[in-house]
Formats: structure tokens, C-alpha cells, sequence
């Protein structure tokens, strides 16, 4: 019990931080009619500015956290980060302005440490070969609450588009207290290390870490696999859309099928597969299962043949979690949280990057002045780009950590 409950704070907090991203995505469009005073189509607008800067202060606070965690420990800093969550939604919930709904988004990008200190916290507990099952857990935890955000926001969101926002706060301030209960400490007192600024910013962790054998690439192939993966949140709907006639109903159902997928391959597969297989051919694998099934979606011709293939497809996630726990098994006990903190860094660039590639990509090839019409373009080039993180990975030959 004494194990159990610190890891399934852990897990929790994890599934409030999605539950939280897929609560308002329903109602966000019209709160943000309602502050602004526009239209949808000047939403839209609004809308991708802030998930731009939630992922750009993602990028530049997550060494940061990551570093703090590393000297303080990681108790504290999720529970703060928790705190400032709860507020944050609150804030949101009953803002008078839209500023207020920027600002609240630009903190709750600094406050995303509960997700880069949830692995750190994995990373310490876990014994040497286990890091990617646990990681996997993580992922499966996240997929879970993904899955029940949108559904709970659209129920919610009847009341009106703040009611998400005060219920994402309620939950947040509920698992800081079960937190501060029963969350032990996990970094011990040989493992802390001094805050340093040098290495408490992107390009510090970059470059001390990168000093260790591959990492540098294992970062470059974290970035190309996010830059891929961004491809299903950013033209998905459109895709579908315009491939299949889906209804938004169809499009949430496909969504959730690929996300029930997702939760049962890293939740339970990846335990599996790992101890099995190994982090090094997993990846591997992961990485040659996203290249067939991008390719498969690119040239869908009906609707069922994404239900089908979407068991298959989930199976690629098994690389994620194996790529960052070959990048754990090559750091010091006291670098966990820097770690973390960068692999946060660059997944949110990829956040940045991978909408602007996928939905210009997607405007080009369906616009009626173009040669060539090919609505799937977007998922081929993440196939390629697939292609690109396979032989990168392969050519960094990191089968055993060093």
C-alpha cells in the first residue's frame, strides 16, 4: 500500500492534466465568442495563438521545472504546480477579459511541470530496465484521461463554457491534497543536485546533456516523432471530413476508438513488449508500425478501414515510452528531472512546428489550383518523416545504455 499509493497520485495527476486539456476543448471556441465578441471563425484565431504560447512557455519552462525538481525534489514541485493548475482553471473560469484567459494559458504552460515531474518521479522509482513500462503507464494515463475530457467538457459545457474550467480547478485542488497525504519524497539526498541557470533553460540542458553518447540524436528523434504525431490534432477532423463526409459525431468516435487503443497498448502491452523485446528493438518496432499505418490512413478510401486499422495504428505508441526510457538509462539519478524537462521542451516544439507542416501541407494539396488533390498528404508525410526517426534512431547504435 505504502508503493501503491504514491504511484497512483502519480497516475492521477497525470489524468487530471489531460482530463483538464480535453475538458475544454468543447467549450473553448464559445467562451471565447463570449469575451471577445467575435465570431467563430475570429475563435479560431484566438484559439491558436493561445495553444501557440501554452507550447512556447512549455518549451522554455520545462528544463526549468525539470531542474527545480532535481534540487528540491519532486513533492514539492508537483504539488505547487497543482496548486497553480487549480487556480490557473479558476481564473479562467471567471475571467472578465480575454486577457485574462491569455494569461491564464501562458501560466498554465509554466505550471505543465506535473506531467515532466511525473516521469522524473518514475524515473526514480523505477528499477534499471523498467523505465519503459512505467513510462507506458503514463502514456496509458494520459490516453485515459484524453479520452473522458472531451466527453465530460461537452456535458459540462451545457451549463455554460466556464463550467469545465471551474471543474478541471475543483479536481486539481482535490489531488493536491491527496498528494500532500500521501506523496513521499523520491529524490534522495545523494541524488539532488545545485539549481543552475546554465542548464535550467533549453539550450543549457541541450548542451550538457547532449555531451552524453547519442543523446543528441535520441532528442533529434524525440523532435521528429512529435513533429509526426502532431498530424492526428491537427488535420484529423478536416481530413476525415473531407475523405469520408464524417460528422463531427463520427470524428469524436473515431477519436475516442484510437485513444481506447492507445490506453490498452501503453498500459498494457508495453509491459510486455519491453521486458520481452528490450527499449532499443521496441522502438524499432514502434517506429516501422507508424510508418505502415500513416501510410495505410494517406490513401484511405473509406471510413471503416480507419476502425480497422486503428488496433495496429495505436501499436506505434510503444516508441515513445521505450525512446525516453533509453534516454533515462543514460542519465544520473540527479539529471532525471532535467531530463524530463527537456523531453517536455521538445515535444513542445513539435507542438508548434507539427500543426503549421501538417495544416499547410493539407490547405496545398486540397486547394483546386493544385496539380495534384490528395487529402491524405499530411499523413504521408509523417510516414516519411517516420522513416526519417527510424534511420536516425538505427544509425545512433544505442543498444546498450552507456
Amino acid at each position: 500500500m505504502t508503493r501503491f499509493l504514491p504511484r497512483f497520485f502519480i497516475l492521477v495527476t497525470v489524468v487530471i492534466d489531460a482530463l483538464g486539456i480535453g475538458l475544454i476543448l468543447p467549450v473553448i471556441p464559445n467562451l471565447l465568442v463570449e469575451l471577445e465578441g467575435g465570431s467563430i471563425r475570429s475563435a479560431a484565431l484566438w484559439g491558436g495563438a493561445l495553444t501557440t504560447l501554452f507550447a512556447v512557455m512549455q518549451f522554455l519552462c520545462g528544463p526549468i521545472i525539470g531542474s527545480l525538481s532535481d534540487r528540491f525534489g519532486r513533492r514539492p514541485v508537483m504539488l505547487m504546480s497543482l496548486l497553480v493548475m487549480s487556480i490557473d482553471c479558476l481564473v479562467t473560469a471567471f475571467a472578465p477579459s480575454i486577457w485574462f484567459v491569455v494569461a491564464a494559458r501562458g501560466v498554465a504552460g509554466m505550471a505543465a511541470a506535473t506531467h515532466t515531474t511525473a516521469y522524473a518521479c518514475f524515473a526514480d522509482i523505477s528499477e534499471e530496465g523498467e523505465e519503459a513500462k512505467n513510462f507506458g503507464l503514463l502514456g496509458a494515463a494520459f490516453g485515459l484521461g484524453f479520452i473522458m475530457g472531451p466527453v465530460v467538457g461537452g456535458l459540462l459545457g451545457q451549463s455554460g463554457p466556464r463550467a469545465p474550467f471551474l471543474c478541471a480547478g475543483i479536481l486539481a485542488a482535490l489531488n493536491m491534497m491527496f498528494g500532500f497525504l500521501v506523496m513521499p519524497e523520491t529524490v534522495s539526498a545523494a541524488n539532488r543536485r545545485a539549481f543552475d541557470w546554465k542548464r535550467a533553460n533549453p539550450v543549457g540542458a541541450f548542451l550538457h546533456l547532449g555531451r552524453m553518447k547519442g543523446m543528441i540524436g535520441l532528442m533529434c528523434v524525440a523532435f521528429i516523432n512529435a513533429v509526426a504525431f502532431y498530424v492526428f490534432p491537427s488535420v484529423w477532423a478536416y481530413y476525415s471530413e473531407m475523405n469520408f463526409g464524417w460528422s463531427p459525431a463520427m470524428i469524436g468516435i473515431s477519436l475516442s476508438t484510437f485513444g481506447v487503443a492507445l490506453f490498452i497498448v501503453q498500459g498494457v502491452f508495453i509491459r510486455i513488449i519491453v521486458p520481452k523485446l528490450g527499449e532499443y528493438r521496441t522502438v524499432i518496432i514502434g517506429f516501422a508500425v507508424d510508418i505502415i499505418s500513416f501510410a495505410v490512413i494517406a490513401l484511405a478510401t473509406h471510413g471503416w478501414n480507419i476502425f480497422a486499422l486503428a488496433p495496429f495504428s495505436a501499436f506505434g505508441a510503444i516508441a515513445g515510452p521505450a525512446l525516453n526510457g533509453l534516454a533515462s538509462q543514460r542519465v544520473h539519478g540527479n539529471e532525471q528531472g532535467e531530463l524530463q524537462g527537456l523531453f517536455q521542451s521538445v515535444s513542445a516544439v513539435g507542438m508548434i512546428v507539427g500543426p503549421l507542416i501538417m495544416t499547410t501541407t493539407f490547405y496545398h494539396f486540397t486547394s483546386p489550383v493544385f496539380p495534384v488533390r490528395f487529402p491524405g498528404a499530411p499523413f504521408a508525410l509523417a510516414s516519411v518523416l517516420q522513416c526519417l526517426a527510424l534511420a536516425l534512431f538505427v544509425s545512433l547504435g544505442l543498444r546498450k545504455p552507456s
